[in-house]
């Protein structure tokens, strides 16, 4: 496997990079919607939400929680789990920043 030579690029270009990649999933973006939705900490199950098996959403919420779009506790057998908001504006000003670099508003000559 090829070295994906991050160090060539910045911390900006990284974390974007990183963003992406977490929500490059439908199933991850399925649960950020259902999050914003309820605009609530979810107690339980999100299998009556999203079409996955426990197993397969529990992954993808630990993408999530990975890069910081969730936050999430576990006492016993209850996991509770809402959007981080400090996070979640962070990310918003990442990618506002990446698409507020466009100037162009007549198409490219290509």
């Amino acid at each position: 496997m090829g070295l994906t030579k991050t160090e060539n690029f910045t911390a900006t270009q990284n974390e974007l990079a990183t963003i992406a990649k977490a929500l490059g999933h439908p199933a991850r973006i399925a649960i950020i919607q259902h999050l914003l939705a309820i605009n609530s900490c979810i107690c339980g199950d999100l299998v009556d939400e999203i079409p996955l098996a426990q197993p397969t959403i529990s992954r993808h919420l630990k993408e999530l929680k990975a890069i910081g779009i969730i936050q999430g506790t576990i006492e016993g057998t209850s996991v509770n789990y809402c959007i981080d908001p400090e996070r979640w504006r962070e990310i918003q000003n990442l990618l506002n920043g990446l698409f507020n670099t466009y100037a162009g508003d007549e198409p490219c000559d290509c």
